[in-house]
């Protein structure tokens, strides 16, 4: 699916990580992706981005558009090189919702969105229209990286993630998923201290037994400009 690219700012970015049993993990890839670890654990987690002066880039006249989005992500190693994987997408936008997986790389389900973020402390909490999918997360910055983490430090935590910027999506299509390429020209991110976290996805038992998965440390990235650029097709 090939789509103009498509600038904007974001605005707000947490990638709440955790750790998790590899070979649980791998059960749930599609044909040909591998978890990425590091060190004896895959690592998950959701993405939950504002984006705001959304366009194509080629159409600057067009009107901007922003939106509240959470994406539930696997990092995972292809043959092609390093990749995440998206089973799921939610969005506050009905336009995202109706186009996704058919004029827009990835099935995007619509959701409601309460966001508060002032002087450093941010909760956000997400709830689908099918009820599929809530989350609920509240975090303060810090400039301290949790002592708890599988990661040694922030720089390390943050140049593992960054090399995931290539992301494949369920889509309308059956044995295909959809690709879609994020450019961003300088890559900075911050710690969060997580108070609460709670996704209905990865508390599920039946998706991950008791055990098999844990709450690792939480990033945040505020006002980047960045492209997405649609990628080749992944057939399985």
């Amino acid at each position: 699916m090939k789509i103009p690219a498509i600038q904007g700012i974001i605005r707000r970015r947490i990638l709440a990580n955790y750790r998790a049993d590899p070979e649980v993990v791998a059960n749930m890839l599609p044909d040909g992706m591998r978890p990425k670890c590091h060190g004896k654990f895959a690592m998950v987690g959701i993405c939950l981005i504002r984006l705001e002066q959304i366009r194509p880039k080629a159409l600057p006249f067009l009107p901007q558009i922003s939106s509240e989005n959470a994406a539930h992500r696997f990092a995972v190693e292809l043959d092609e090189g390093e990749a995440v994987y998206i089973p799921r997408r939610d969005t506050d936008s009905r336009l995202n919702s109706l186009v996704g997986g058919r004029i827009f790389p990835g099935v995007h389900h619509h959701a409601k969105f309460s966001v508060h973020d002032e002087q450093g402390q941010i909760e956000l909490k997400m709830n689908s229209t099918d009820g599929a999918t809530s989350v609920h997360v509240d975090a303060q910055e810090t400039h301290v990286f949790p002592a708890g983490s599988c990661f040694d430090s922030l720089n390390a935590a943050s140049d593992f993630f960054a090399a995931g910027s290539r992301g494949y999506s369920d889509n309308a299509r059956r044995g295909c998923l959809d690709c879609l390429d994020l450019e961003i020209d300088s890559w900075q991110a911050s710690a969060l201290d997580v108070k609460r976290i709670r996704s209905s996805f990865f508390d599920d038992p039946t998706r991950f037994p008791a055990g098999s998965i844990e709450f690792d440390h939480a990033l945040l990235m505020r006002d980047i400009p960045h492209e997405w650029h649609s990628g080749p097709a992944l057939k399985f």
